[in-house]
């Protein structure tokens, strides 16, 4: 196949994000062959499931039966999808005191200073 047809390979993360992007936009809970309608033809129903499946695993999604099928609605957004990536990849870590150091050092200024922010909102018990 010619590669100038063949289209371009989006990565997981980027294909949950779109999928998540599609169910906030619904005004009820939608199909999985809604979602594959809105995000266009190069996008096998077979991987829409596969996402939403996923999805549901995170905990990001919800599904109701409908019928012989579900409908699906959107419980976190694409920032809670980043946060539990980030923690699913923390969690992975036998010093967890190394990782933390090492990201918060290699933020950029006003990251660090957002997250200083956020932290310093925070209770002792990381409570509000």
């Amino acid at each position: 196949m010619n590669d100038e047809r063949r289209p371009r390979r989006r990565g997981q993360g980027e294909l949950e994000g779109l999928v998540l992007s599609a169910l906030r936009e619904a005004r009820a809970p939608a199909s999985a062959g809604w979602v594959q309608e809105r995000l266009g033809d190069d996008l096998a129903y077979t991987t829409v499931i596969t996402i939403l499946t996923r999805l549901l695993a995170k905990g990001a999604v919800t599904r109701e039966r409908a019928g012989r099928s579900f409908v699906w609605t959107p419980v976190s957004d694409q920032a809670g999808l980043a946060a539990h990536r980030m923690r699913k990849v923390l969690d992975g870590e036998s010093d967890r005191e190394a990782v933390l150091s090492r990201f918060v050092t290699s933020l950029e200024p006003d990251d660090e200073r957002v997250l200083r922010q956020l932290l310093g909102r925070l209770g002792p018990e990381g409570e509000d």
